[in-house]
């Protein structure tokens, strides 16, 4: 990183932290393209190490999970032996838990979306977690004995099952299929049918398509390389945690948890660099 200055190391991540390709960080900056990705990775890994040792008994009550589709290299049904040489690895999902009442996200996995990913990911949450908690979740069958290994019956969870129509893949193809409806399908403890919702967890999908270029569909920004996507997913949620206000808290996610007691500054997550 001495080749950049901490100016121009905090104009780098400011743009891509607000939705912007590498190519056109590049163009902004003037900063080369293998700088920028050198500092994604290297930024990316000292976000991770930070949050897993900060976001540790955190007060959460209402805790809602989801998973984002996205893809490496190429597309699932376009993989092929020859893209794979080239580091094609295909679909790929974020597994993302977030706090209905503070906005935290405590924690979040990037995997396929078999029972495998879903155990290590609500492993992962459970072990970050305080006290009792409501969960819910969609439909995803995995979730099942995933939530039960981990919380065993420590937990209220639910599942918020959607029901949708006919399929519009004729009529238009990235339209999804209408949904007509939801039910709820309480699984373990009490969980209160006021709070069973996924909302809160959905809408922080899109601050993941919008705040991620590599996430934004029918482009050529998606990830080339596993490495670049999850550690620009780690500095994603560093910003997201600590440093951006939340329009309806007024505060950051992290001070809302009590886990900062103030509004972190870009140059002071550049900082964890050097930590």
């Amino acid at each position: 990183m001495n080749e950049l200055t901490e100016a121009k190391r905090t104009q780098i991540v400011a743009a891509l932290v607000e939705g912007n390709s590498i190519r056109s960080t590049v163009r902004m900056t003037g900063a080369s393209k293998n700088t920028i990705a050198r500092l994604i990775v290297k930024l990316g890994a000292a976000c991770s190490a930070y949050m897993d040792k900060t976001l540790r008994d955190l007060p959460c009550k209402r805790v809602q999970c989801d998973e984002i589709w996205a893809f490496i290299g190429a597309k699932q049904k376009n993989v092929t032996p020859k893209t794979v040489e080239r580091g094609a690895i295909g679909d790929i999902w974020t597994w993302v838990a977030i706090d209905a009442e503070t906005k935290l996200v405590p924690s979040w996995y990037v995997g396929d979306r078999g029972a495998g990913s879903a155990n290590e990911f609500i492993s992962d949450l459970a072990s970050r977690l305080a006290s009792r908690v409501q969960l819910t979740t969609d439909g995803h069958k995995v979730y099942l004995e995933a939530v039960e290994s981990a919380f065993w019956q420590g937990i209220d969870y639910a599942m918020l099952v959607k029901m949708y129509g006919e399929d519009r893949s004729t009529e238009a193809t990235y339209s999804p299929a209408q949904c007509t409806g939801t039910r709820i399908v309480p699984i373990l403890g009490v969980p209160n049918p006021k709070h069973i919702s996924t909302s809160y967890v959905e809408r922080q999908n899109l601050t993941m398509r919008m705040s991620m270029r590599r996430f934004t569909r029918l482009t050529n920004g998606f990830s080339k390389k596993l490495d670049n996507h999850i550690a620009s997913i780690s500095i994603h949620y560093m910003h997201y945690n600590f440093c951006r206000i939340h329009q309806s808290l007024r505060i950051t996610p992290a001070m809302a948890a009590g886990v900062t007691n103030h509004v972190w500054s870009l140059e002071e997550m550049l900082a964890l660099l050097l930590s």
